[in-house]
């Protein structure tokens, strides 16, 4: 009798065991021989040498199955023990599944160039009002090439302006004060990343999410980073940013230049960039507009109308509306 350990690498062991062991109970039937034992995310086994190999190599193959899809079916582990094809939806455009299994794609004409120009250039500026898609696709694009291990990090930021509320009469430490700004940052990773595993990557530092003012000093190498909001900047606070960028690093910046929430009189650092900075070979700036917008379709009126009473006030010299035509 031989034993082995088959460590589940990235992966919610939760899942991959199923609801109440499920599935776990599922595969000692299928392998009679064996004896498994789990315990977090070690699989010990124990028994027949040819049913250890092929045990070995279907764990394997459920391992990536949940890497991918962030669920497995029972269906799905009976295919893969019988060396049949799962049911898997083999679809060119998906950018990576949610824990519930469902595709993340993009929906529209503008949201695909979004991620057509991050596979081809290393800094992206994806520009338009809310609604769009731009956080959200970012970051589906940073958990794919996280889970594909083309980076090692990701490293998600906000400027943490203050808009109605200061900073000093919320409640708590800094990071308590600090958190509500980047609460959007977190809702899309919870939807992509399972709970569990999402807090082990963070305490890793695999994930990190921080305000802007903490990027300083810092040399930003193997990973993707995405500064959200940065219609919020100012001229120095992006420039900083911008030249944090290291080896094997993509950036992506976002922002809705209609949403300025910066002090009468400063100029947002996003619209300087993109005057700046166009037409650099290596740098792409994605534009998206109302029909890019995928949430409740009254977001689209509500967005139409905001910008037809804009458009009818006369435009003040500082960053809170949009340039002129």
């Amino acid at each position: 009798m031989i034993e082995k350990h088959i460590v589940l690498e990235d992966i919610d062991p939760v899942v991959f065991y199923g609801v109440g062991n499920a599935h776990l109970q599922m595969l000692r039937s299928l392998f009679p021989k064996l004896r498994i034992l789990a315990r977090d995310n070690v699989i010990r086994v124990l028994g027949d040498d040819e049913q250890m190999c092929a045990f070995e190599e279907v764990a394997e193959k459920l391992r990536r199955h949940v890497l991918k899809f962030n669920a497995i079916a029972e269906k799905d582990i009976l295919n893969i023990v019988k060396g049949k094809s799962t049911s898997e939806e083999v679809a060119k455009d998906v950018i990576v599944y949610n824990i519930s299994g469902k595709p993340i794609k993009s929906r529209s004409e503008n949201q695909q160039k979004l991620v057509d120009a991050y596979e081809k250039d290393d800094m992206v500026f994806a520009v338009g009002p809310a609604g769009t898609g731009k956080t959200y696709l970012s970051i589906a694009l940073a958990v794919k090439a996280l889970k594909e291990k083309n980076v090692k990090k990701i490293i998600l930021s906000r400027p943490a302006v203050e808009a109605g509320e200061k900073l000093g009469f919320l409640p708590g430490d800094m990071k308590d004060k600090i958190d509500p700004y980047l609460q959007p940052l977190y809702d899309a990773l919870e939807d992509m990343i399972p709970a569990v595993k999402l807090q082990e990557m963070m305490e890793k530092h695999i994930i990190q999410i921080a305000p802007l003012a903490f990027m300083r000093g810092r040399t930003l190498s193997d990973a993707v980073v995405i500064l959200d909001e940065a219609q919020n900047t100012t001229s120095a606070q992006l420039r900083m940013f911008l030249t944090r960028m290291g080896w094997n690093t993509k950036m992506i910046v976002t922002g809705d230049m209609t949403q300025v929430d910066l002090p009468r009189g400063t100029q947002s650092g996003l619209r300087e960039a993109l005057n700046i900075l166009g037409g650099i070979e290596g740098i792409s700036i994605v534009n998206l507009t109302q029909t890019d917008i995928v949430r409740h379709k009254l977001v689209t009126k509500i967005v139409k109308a905001y910008e037809k009473s804009d458009k009818a006030k006369p435009q003040p010299q500082y960053g809170g509306h949009a340039p002129k035509e």
